[in-house]
């Protein structure tokens, strides 16, 4: 169990995220959902210690830091390094000692060039390949599908049900609400810094059909065809 209590996140005058009260559970896949701007990446990068916050996160781990992969949206890399001396780095980082990168490479992706001329889905796909090398407990995915082709979108939906079906903890960020309502146990609604609900998969359709009427209201009004 990971209970954030009372989150909050400023940046000079403006607050980001303003008392944010959550419990993450082992074992499930939460999605996070919100306009741009609403805090979600700013809510990851408070969890994985990359940012100073007011509030507490109460975990199981005496330091959940060692115990959490965290996929940026536009991972980047040390430049003149090779795919395979990434996940060597991230593995060691973690006190892992391992080498046969090559039979985990889930994506086919050429471990022997450098990572800095991977292309943006290359990019993502090898920055979560380096999580999962570090066996970690609670995954932060902030927009893991996009700019990954199709056949890797799907087998990342199958890492996260395989990382849920063995404890897991996940959190997911997505502008693609289709993908979130199949494999989420909870939806979480970011709203100007705040939780505005949390929605079950009886609840999703109900949900995606509110957003967008709140999104697209009377736009298609004004297109003309």
């Amino acid at each position: 169990m990971i209970s954030i209590q009372k989150l909050t996140k400023s940046y000079g005058q403006k607050q980001v995220l303003n008392g944010i009260n959550l419990d993450l559970e082992a074992g499930k896949v939460y999605g996070l959902i919100g306009q741009n701007g609403a805090g979600k990446t700013t809510f990851f990068r408070c969890l994985s210690g990359l940012e100073k916050f007011g509030g507490n996160i109460v975990s199981d781990h005496p330091n959940l830091k060692d115990k959490l992969g965290f996929l940026q949206t536009n991972p980047d890399f040390m430049s003149r390094i090779t795919g395979w001396e990434y996940l060597k780095l991230v593995s060691i980082a973690r006190g892992i000692q391992e080498e046969g990168f090559e039979e985990g490479n889930i994506f086919d992706l050429p471990l022997n060039e450098f990572a800095e001329n991977y292309s943006t889905g290359m990019k993502k796909k090898l920055a979560l390949q380096g999580i999962l090398c570090q066996r970690n407990d609670l995954f932060l995915l902030d927009e893991p599908f996009n700019g990954v082709d199709i056949h890797s979108n799907m087998i990342i939906s199958a890492i996260i049900t395989k990382l849920k079906n063995h404890g897991k903890t996940i959190v997911i960020s997505s502008h693609i609400f289709s993908t979130l309502s199949d494999i989420c146990d909870q939806i979480i609604l970011l709203n100007d810094g705040e939780i505005s609900g949390i929605f079950e998969p009886s609840q999703f359709a109900g949900l995606e059909q509110e957003m967008k009427s709140f999104v697209i209201g009377n736009v298609l009004d004004r297109v003309k065809v």
